[in-house]
């Protein structure tokens, strides 16, 4: 499965961020998220979901290829990692992140719980190979 937006349908609520927090972190802290809402003002209520599409930029770059692909989504191995920080500015989303200062940097790991939450379902689930048939 991977995540899909329709921004469209985002009224920016936030709880997609609060239960990422959660469901990553165990954290009620809507900043941890892994994943961003951007308003785009002046224009009332249209917003932008960033969140990893999985182009794996992050891996390629990683000096000491702490960046692997499990189960169809890029994790961080906090052992390997060193804390360079290469792959936050190679994010082109902006959405590897460090959620804990001093701490390595965490990736969305795909786990649907944004998109199982989101009231207006403005992020979705949906079979790899509908997506690819979509985009083509």
């Amino acid at each position: 499965m991977e995540l899909r937006v329709i921004h469209e349908r985002c009224s920016g609520c936030g709880t997609c961020r609060l239960t990422c927090a959660l469901e990553n972190f165990r954290e009620v802290n809507p900043a941890k998220a892994l994943l961003r809402i951007r308003g785009r003002f002046p224009a009332p209520g249209d917003y932008r979901i960033d969140l990893c599409d999985q182009c794996g930029e992050c891996a390629e770059i990683c000096p000491v290829e702490a960046i692997t692909q499990l189960n169809g989504a890029y994790r961080v191995d906090t052992e390997a990692c060193i804390n360079c920080m290469v792959c936050v500015d190679a994010c082109p989303k902006g959405v590897v992140m460090t959620p804990h200062q001093d701490e390595e940097p965490a990736i969305c790991t795909a786990c649907g719980a944004c998109a199982a939450i989101c009231p207006r379902e403005a992020i979705i689930t949906a079979p790899s190979h509908t997506l690819q048939k979509e985009a083509g």
